[in-house]
């Protein structure tokens, strides 16, 4: 009897379960038994025999080896190569993009899209007290530190190690470009450029455009002017529904640049590298106001009644109807 049970086992388990090359995607989630495992495999045809591929694991001490993610296997395997690859943490990575400017709860509402993240578990951790004291700054979450790039992560990626993973990226970009030098010799903190290009990026999409914008608002900050800019009223309103309205630029909040003078308490978006050095190299202007050329650029002045005659120019003028 010993034998025959001997014998069936060296056969499920030194056979393919088929002949077929074709790539099935196989997913093991957080918390996945290897029962549970075995069955899945057994039911997409990759292995002869579930209870086979269980003890496989148990005498080669893998069955606490297994790694969570998405694995490509394929019929013509045989069960020690699926075991092999099923333990080797090579999972199946998924590209996704970070678009510059993105706040964290877009990020996050792009990765539940694209990777199925827990939303509330990834903006839990960007308020992670531990990882904000590593960028020794005051904030009570990582918006504005989450760097905006194309990512490779794998389904069933935690939370904590994709918020790490941009804060990392975050960190190589600025020591690498020369920027950390370039801001310990300016007269602004890390978290001051890092507020000011979120303004920036949300401001303009323009490359060419950045600096001048960045010109603007240190011109306004160093006349102590209030900055003035929409997309600080964005942030602060809770449910935004894509209209500014004129009782909104009264909204009694800290980010609000209508009210109160200076950069907000900390960045409103995600900034690209191009808007960092904006911030950190503003061209020489006299230029305190802009104004959407509602094409994607935008008209400069330097007093308020060149701005007032480009407001009523750009934004109020009336459409001429045949």
């Amino acid at each position: 009897m010993v034998w025959i049970i001997s014998g069936f086992f060296y056969y499920q388990i030194s056979h393919p379960a088929g002949e077929s090359t074709q790539a099935i995607t196989i997913s093991i989630p957080p918390g996945a038994t290897l029962k549970q495992i075995s069955s899945e495999l057994e039911s997409h045809n990759l292995i002869r025999s579930a209870s086979a591929f269980r003890l496989l694991a148990n005498i080669r001490n893998k069955q606490v080896h297994i790694q969570v993610g998405e694995y490509e296997l394929n019929q013509s395997m045989l069960p020690m190569d699926i075991l092999k690859a099923i333990t080797s943490g090579k999972t199946v990575l998924h590209p996704v993009t970070i678009p510059e400017g993105y706040r964290i709860t877009e990020i996050a509402e792009l990765l539940a899209r694209k990777i199925s993240i827990n939303k509330k578990d990834f903006i839990k951790e960007t308020r992670n007290k531990g990882l904000i004291k590593t960028l020794n700054i005051t904030s009570d979450s990582l918006e504005g530190y989450l760097f905006p790039e194309t990512y490779h992560f794998s389904k069933h990626t935690s939370e904590q190690k994709i918020v790490q993973a941009m804060l990392n990226t975050f960190k190589q970009r600025i020591t690498n470009g020369g920027m950390l030098d370039q801001i310990q010799k300016s007269d602004m903190s890390l978290h001051e450029v890092i507020t000011l290009a979120s303004l920036i990026e949300k401001e303009t999409g323009m490359n060419d455009e950045r600096k001048h914008i960045s010109s603007v608002f240190h011109n306004r900050l160093r006349r102590n002017m209030r900055l003035q800019t929409d997309p600080t009223v964005i942030y602060a309103i809770e449910e935004f529904d894509g209209n500014i309205r004129k009782k909104d630029l009264n909204i009694d909040s800290p980010y609000n640049t209508y009210r109160y003078k200076g950069l907000p308490p900390g960045p409103i978006a995600n900034p690209g590298i191009k808007s960092i050095v904006a911030a950190l190299n503003p061209i020489r202007s006299n230029h305190l106001y802009f104004v959407s050329r509602k094409d994607g650029s935008h008209h400069f002045s330097s007093n308020l009644r060149e701005h007032n005659r480009a407001v009523q120019k750009y934004q109020l003028k009336k459409v001429t109807r045949r």
